[in-house]
């Protein structure tokens, strides 16, 4: 009886571990696309801004004078950049 239970245990402990590593493994193939996808996304405003120059320009000194870095430059770049 007792090994029965211990049989048992280690079975649903097997079972456990390997759908963990299953889910930890699907969640690791999402993340290179979802980088990729934010690294063109970012090529793609870079090349419109281009277009304007004078208007990125200030875009720019506002960030500066801001202090912001990392994504919330790029938001509001973005954001000063579809102002009218």
């Amino acid at each position: 009886m007792l090994r029965t239970r211990i049989c048992l245990a280690a079975m649903l402990l097997a079972a456990g571990l390997h759908t963990a590593s299953a889910q930890t493994a699907a969640t690791t193939e999402a993340k290179p696309g979802k980088i990729k996808l934010t690294m063109q996304k970012l090529k793609d405003m870079k090349t419109k801004w281009a277009a304007n120059k004078p208007k990125l320009k200030a875009c720019r000194a506002e960030v500066k004078s801001k202090g912001l870095a990392g994504d919330d430059r790029w938001f509001y770049i973005e954001e000063c950049m579809n102002k009218s």
